[in-house]
């Protein structure tokens, strides 16, 4: 059981029979009455974010989670398909559980795959990925007044906004939790 000392970000509790996620806490200690932990919570099945305030001494179920370290191996439709790094086990995974990040995900891509009671609930990608431009339209002479982006598409098929130096070719650095453009990196040789 977890003492409301041991609230923090990412821990993972079961509450009404449901695994939650800590999404956010804050300490309160008003000045009259017991203190109290203010937290957010997401379902790891649903994705709804509920808040409830914690009282001092109250105790919090964990949730029977597992983390496995598993490798992307292709799309299907809309179903994904992860291989466990050490049984050799299949997985398919609806792309809807990972959201925007999934069009970035490119074939053997190392991830990290949580389960509760063996169903996979949550997907953690890398926080960065390489990936090369396809398509991107040229960039044009003079419209460099401020931050300018343009759309360019990446070889897994997603469209990031990219500033105007970056051409067809280049390996760029996007961020999974934002899909953002990071940096433009060199090719290895």
């Amino acid at each position: 059981m977890y003492d409301t000392s041991d609230i923090r970000k990412g821990l993972k509790v079961l509450i009404d029979g449901n695994p939650y996620n800590v999404v956010e806490f804050q300490f309160i200690k008003p000045g009259k009455g017991a203190a109290f932990t203010r937290t957010k919570f997401k379902n790891l099945l649903t994705g709804a974010v509920i808040e409830r305030n914690i009282r001092s001494g109250e105790k919090l179920e964990p949730a029977n989670v597992e983390e496995r370290d598993m490798q992307f191996l292709y799309r299907e439709g809309d179903d994904l398909t992860f291989m466990d790094q050490k049984s050799y086990e299949q997985v398919s995974i609806s792309a809807e559980l990972i959201g925007d990040p999934a069009d970035l995900m490119k074939d053997n891509l190392p991830c990290t795959v949580l389960f509760f009671n063996e169903r996979p609930v949550d997907v953690t990608l890398p926080t960065f990925v390489f990936l090369e431009v396809t398509a991107a339209e040229p960039g044009v002479r003079g419209d460099t007044s401020g931050n300018v982006t343009k759309p360019a598409t990446v070889e897994t098929g997603a469209e990031v906004a990219v500033p105007l130096f970056i051409n067809i070719g280049d390996l760029i650095k996007i961020d999974t939790r934002t899909c953002e453009y990071v940096e433009r990196v060199k090719k290895p040789a």
